[in-house]
């Protein structure tokens, strides 16, 4: 009977061990500040959900979209304020095209997987390619366009030009809720090298505090 009684507690260690391994790594995964797979944003706001290279896509994000006339997607909730400030552009003789808004999380990585590619076919080693193509294009599951919140905008270039486009974005953007995301001289903070058309939406209360104080999203919230 004594002998079954340490076979039976012998067989229970083993997958209870197991299990409290990978439970300590995740806590200190996170108590150590590093990159999990999905954050646990819960509480944050929905428009200032914060995704880059060590902060991913919460868990089961999936947000309601609205298709834009060239067949982009973005989330819902911000397409009211997008309207209206591609409405007063058009108005002021500026043409914006939007390029780029959600993107799912295979469609991330197909853009990941070509941005590699590009760089291996120029002679880059794998880990130099993956580490070149990380400064312009994130990992799937830390790329805010799946989080439908960000916009890559260009010129309708039949009308206007891209540095039309880039200069009223980066004077007017932050009216409309809109932040340029990864601006220059920030790079060391985004991990992202400068997009004068990658832009985000934070809402127009913390779009203001960001422009006035020139900061970018990372810092705002450090301080928040």
């Amino acid at each position: 009977m004594t002998s079954q009684r340490h076979r039976f507690f012998r067989f229970l260690f083993i997958p209870l061990l197991i299990l409290a391994v990978l439970l300590g790594l995740v806590l200190f995964r996170q108590h150590a500040g590093l990159p999990t797979r999905f954050s646990t944003q819960s509480n944050t706001p929905w428009n200032l959900i914060l995704v880059n290279n060590e902060h991913a896509l919460p868990r089961g994000y999936s947000p309601e979209l609205t298709t834009l006339s060239n067949g982009v997607q973005v989330d819902s909730r911000i397409y009211p304020d997008l309207q209206s400030m591609f409405d007063d552009m058009r108005t002021e003789g500026v043409y914006p095209v939007v390029g780029e808004g959600y993107r799912s999380e295979q469609q991330q990585q197909e853009m990941m997987q070509e941005k590699i590619d590009a760089y291996l076919a120029e002679g880059y080693s794998e880990r130099k390619a993956r580490k070149e193509a990380e400064k312009w294009v994130a990992k799937p599951n830390y790329s805010e366009h799946q989080l439908g919140l960000a916009l890559d905008i260009n010129a309708d270039k039949s009308r206007c030009d891209n540095d039309t486009i880039y200069q009223w974005l980066s004077q007017n953007a932050y009216r409309y809720g809109f932040i340029l995301r990864y601006p220059e001289g920030k790079e060391d903070i985004t991990g992202i090298d400068y997009e004068p058309w990658h832009y985000r939406y934070v809402g127009k209360e913390a779009a203001q505090e960001i422009q006035s104080e020139n900061v970018c999203l990372e810092e705002y919230l450090e301080k928040t």
